[in-house]
């Protein structure tokens, strides 16, 4: 580590945040973590998911070993800023398909997935009824 540490301020970390430029937050330091987005074991995408915000959470979850956390240390960069973190995040719903009070169709299916099975039965007891010979 470096004796005098650059300090970051969240909003310049949150804006490394691609798969060529990837920086995160994990225990109040930041790593630049772009040299190994491909060989991390859980895949691009999981470090993704972890920039723009606080990663510590998400790093000690999933239990990283001793080996992997001392080759954290090549990546790391600095420090962040703690006044500049955001105390919480607000949390932004997905966008849901619109309600759509008509379910005229699914009703149908429903319907037809009952009676077409009761209307072979019926057809099949009727030919069997009818052609037996007595």
């Amino acid at each position: 580590m470096a004796s005098d540490p650059k300090v970051h301020t969240f909003e310049d970390v949150a804006t490394h945040n691609k798969t060529k430029d990837c920086w995160l937050i994990i225990s109040g330091k930041v790593y630049d973590v772009t040299p190994f987005m491909e060989d991390h074991p859980g895949g691009d995408e999981v470090l993704l998911s972890a920039t723009g915000k606080d990663a510590t959470n998400d790093f000690e979850d999933v239990g990283h070993s001793d080996s992997a956390r001392e080759a954290m240390e090549q990546y790391y960069i600095g420090e962040i800023d703690s006044k500049t973190v955001p105390t919480k995040r607000s949390y932004i719903p997905p966008q849901q398909a619109a309600y759509n009070p008509d379910k005229t169709p699914e009703f149908v299916i429903k319907i037809l997935q009952f009676l077409v099975p009761l209307l072979i039965l019926g057809l099949a007891i009727a030919v069997r009824h009818y052609t037996k010979k007595e």
